[in-house]
């Protein structure tokens, strides 16, 4: 189930971004492609490099949030299954 609703997220951030990128002259192919891999922080990168740059800011800065802390929980529960 995690795994189809990240890769329904990730697909809709990519349709976005081609769609999106044309409208302001940027390179569909890499923007779709980048978001397609990366998904939330290359929406939030992109948002920075266009009109949005403050809604940008605070979702890449959630997602870094929130990627440190799932390293931090696999750490965890690695280090608690070792002892």
């Amino acid at each position: 189930m995690e795994f189809s609703l990240y890769s329904v997220i990730n697909i809709l951030i990519t349709i976005y971004l081609v769609v999106d990128s044309k409208k302001h002259g940027k390179n569909p192919v890499l923007w779709g492609i980048l978001g397609f891999i990366f998904g939330i922080i290359t929406l939030s990168i992109y948002w920075i490099r266009t009109d949005k740059k403050l809604l940008g800011w605070i979702i890449l800065v959630l997602a870094i949030i929130f990627h440190l802390l799932l390293i931090l929980f696999i750490f965890a529960v690695l280090f608690m299954s070792f002892t």
